[in-house]
């Protein structure tokens, strides 16, 4: 059997899915600053960002079917998850005044939120781990999680009862 016809083990399934949810915040940036469609950034990042070869290093294969779901859910709701995201943040510091990676975060991770079929708690970690990817040396790790925890919380509270 030759390594494409192998199917991926429950390990790199989840790796996959990480690395869509990262892909996803780097499109939602990218959407917000280019003005692109989703369908055009999501596109690009397909062809040509999923399993990409770099100088640093060979990207990961991502879950090209929840990195689709992340995208079209963030987009279709985002009015929604802005909201969720506002009351989360301070009065002073609504989603607008944030930085934008970290509105792309909160746009995928809230996008995935709404789907009842991940738990709360590791969407709230792995978009931590996310936010620990761009802001290694930052504090926004803990904000990302104070953040998301509110939004689960308000989201989707049978989830703590």
């Amino acid at each position: 059997m030759n390594d494409s016809a192998r199917k991926p083990s429950s390990s790199e399934k989840r790796q996959m899915k990480s690395a869509a949810r990262l892909y996803a915040v780097q499109a939602l940036f990218q959407m917000e600053h280019s003005g692109q469609t989703v369908e055009a950034v999501s596109r690009e990042f397909e062809d040509f960002r999923f399993g990409a070869d770099y100088d640093e290093g060979e990207m990961i294969e991502g879950d090209v079917d929840h990195f689709r779901f992340l995208m079209e859910t963030a987009v279709s709701y985002q009015a929604r998850i802005d909201q969720m995201t506002d009351r989360a943040l301070v009065a002073k510091w609504p989603i607008g005044r944030i930085d934008p990676v970290l509105r792309a975060l909160f746009r995928a991770a809230g996008a995935e939120m709404l789907d009842t079929g991940t738990p709360p708690k590791v969407v709230i970690s792995e978009y931590v781990d996310v936010a620990r990817a761009f802001f290694p040396e930052g504090k926004e790790p803990k904000f990302v999680n104070a953040v998301l925890d509110h939004m689960a919380r308000e989201g989707r509270p049978e989830a703590f009862a």
